[in-house]
């Protein structure tokens, strides 16, 4: 006779199946069962796995959410569409503002691209860059053109190098993403102050509010979610809408949102 807990196990197991999700090759073992799942239920499960969120960005595909377990020493990245985690992929301790292991190459080339071009830490990411394999001078060029074209810099490709091309328009394409609270936005418009908010994840919520509130954002009240609450915050000098999840104490993801949503 089947125990209680095995048949459980075998519903989940083949619950998600059915999700149209199948786990790719590079997904963590200790994840797989969580393609597929919806996005609440998966970020409950990712902290009591020991995971917690670095930082979240909007895509065309969907959501991505950088995860760092600390006991490992790894770093996920979850790509979740339509309310369900569709992809989970390991990615380089890099993309989770960790230095890696030895044996991390990736981490290696983001740390010689980063003192190349004078930087502490590349600000793109593996799904800015497309997961290509590029080497150290290539991951700088592309740095270089990211931050240009996210800072409404000019255009400057002096060495003609595609990665720095392809890095530009990563950048121009992020800048829209992290700014869709002004109205009339448009991609090549200038830069205009902006205030960071995304290193409060993982922070005490006591914490993180307190950070917010030095860089001037003004708490509006906190809504119930699954499991923790969706605090809202905002910015009246550079006109930032946020919301700040928060579970267990502790903040595990923050993103923008759109201006009428502080209003």
């Amino acid at each position: 006779m089947m125990t209680f807990p095995r048949t459980v196990s075998l519903l989940a197991a083949v619950s998600l199946s059915l999700s149209g999700f199948p786990a790719s090759a590079d997904t963590p073992g200790d994840l797989s069962d969580l393609v597929g799942a919806r996005g609440s239920s998966g970020e409950n499960e990712m902290i009591s796995r020991g995971y917690y969120n670095h930082h979240t960005a909007e895509a065309d595909d969907g959501k991505y959410s950088y995860w760092w377990n600390q006991s490992k020493k790894k770093c996920a990245r979850v790509l979740t569409s339509d309310g369900r985690y569709e992809k989970i992929k390991a990615v380089s301790a890099s993309d989770c503002g960790q230095k890696g292991s030895d044996g991390d190459k990736t981490a290696a080339i983001a740390i010689g691209a980063a003192a190349l071009i004078g930087v502490v830490a590349l600000a793109s990411k593996s799904h800015h860059r497309g997961d290509r394999d590029y080497d150290t001078r290539g991951t700088a060029d592309f740095e270089r053109g990211y931050r240009d074209g996210l800072y409404s810099h000019a255009y400057y490709n002096y060495g003609r190098s595609d990665a720095y091309s392809d890095g530009y328009s990563a950048g121009v394409k992020e800048r829209g993403y992290q700014t869709p609270y002004r109205d009339g936005y448009s991609h090549n418009a200038g830069y205009n102050p902006y205030s960071g908010y995304q290193d409060v994840v993982g922070h005490s919520n006591d914490r993180a509010d307190s950070m917010l509130r030095d860089r001037g954002y003004v708490y509006l009240g906190k809504d119930e979610t699954g499991g923790g609450h969706e605090r809202t915050y905002w910015n009246a000098e550079s006109r930032q809408c946020i919301s700040v999840r928060t579970s267990s104490g502790n903040v595990v993801d923050a993103h923008s949102i759109k201006a009428r949503n502080c209003r």
